[in-house]
């Protein structure tokens, strides 16, 4: 008696990712055992879609924010929603703090994460603004479009990195990187996470419940954590009280985990000497916000992460994680180890 043919595992993904991977993904499977489903399709169909298995990539949220999702982040999750046999959802952000994701949990859906593959440009761009605040380039950039001449000299000379200690809140890829980028300029660092084991390369970790007791050494306060009940929040009007005057601020986590006012109160009252900010409570940032007139302030529009590499690095997790799922292996990056 013959056995019934199997039926191929169906990929639901957009027509941009299909047109982009889809002869790469089908080369990595065997023929026949897999077909694909673009999300455009799938809206327009009436009834529940039959995925079994999903990739969320960048294109599909687009422009979207936590407050101001686009059209077709919506479109998007109105098929994850209806499709009853979906079994893993792949995500392109390092993070998973969108509703819909713990939705799908529950439902026994896997979750996975991009995390790992923007670690080296979010890095690289907190390089970057570490070295262009210490160094001034802000300043310089407004005295050069105001045609002034003003050599940082004597007291408004930068401090020398080496010897300053960076308080790095948050210690997954991203904060690792960027705890080895700032010990090759000599600057300490402390590492700020859910318990206090050590993490290296960070000269000394502490539990977020201690963040107020190291914040008095920190030069540096660089946010990179998820946001959680824990995090949100975690920056605001006493966290840069305890800090030293003239220290410095970098948020390339999640917008909500700063007090957006206390951040804004803080630069003015000359408490922060200048910030580097790449995300924010509400994108696009108002367009009223004084942060945009702020001189010592560096504003990213949440791009912090973005490179010409980075969907390439992403779709590399993706068809790792597609080998393991068909070979029923533990996911990559799956959200319910985390938790």
């Amino acid at each position: 008696m013959s056995k019934s043919p199997v039926r191929p595992t169906k990929l639901l993904l957009s027509a941009f990712a299909l047109h982009t991977w889809g002869a790469r993904i089908e080369a990595a499977v065997p023929k026949g055992e897999l077909s694909f489903l673009t999300a455009e399709e799938a809206l327009a169909s009436a009834g529940p879609s039959g995925a079994d298995i999903a990739f969320m990539t960048r294109e599909v949220t687009g422009k979207s924010s936590s407050n101001n999702p686009t059209a077709e982040l919506q479109g998007f999750d109105t098929v994850v929603r209806k499709s009853p046999q979906l079994k893993w959802l792949q995500i392109h952000p390092a993070g998973a703090e969108r509703p819909i994701y713990r939705e799908l949990r529950a439902r026994g859906v896997k979750v996975t994460t991009a995390s790992g593959a923007t670690a080296v440009t979010v890095s690289h761009s907190v390089l970057g603004a570490v070295i262009a605040l210490n160094r001034r380039f802000p300043l310089l950039a407004d005295a050069q479009r105001r045609h002034a001449w003003e050599p940082r000299l004597g007291e408004r000379s930068p401090r020398d990195l080496k010897g300053q200690s960076a308080v790095i809140v948050g210690l997954g890829p991203i904060g690792r990187n960027i705890a080895t980028l700032l010990k090759m300029l000599g600057v300490s660092t402390i590492g700020v996470r859910r318990s206090p084991e050590p993490v290296p390369p960070c000269d000394r970790t502490v539990a977020y419940g201690d963040l107020l007791k190291v914040l008095p050494e920190a030069d540096w306060l660089i946010l990179c954590c998820p946001a959680s009940p824990v995090t949100r929040g975690i920056a605001n009007a006493a966290t840069f009280a305890a800090m030293p005057d003239g220290s410095h601020f970098i948020n390339v986590s999640r917008g909500e985990i700063a007090v957006e006012k206390d951040v804004i109160a803080a630069l003015q009252g000359g408490k922060l000497a200048g910030a580097y900010l790449d995300v924010f409570e509400r994108e696009p940032l108002d367009k009223a916000s004084p942060l945009w007139e702020l001189p010592n302030v560096l504003i990213s529009p949440h791009t912090a992460s973005h490179s010409l590499g980075q969907n390439e690095a992403i779709f590399d997790i993706f068809l790792d994680n597609l080998a393991r799922f068909r070979a029923g292996q533990k996911l990559r990056n799956d959200v319910d180890d985390l938790s």
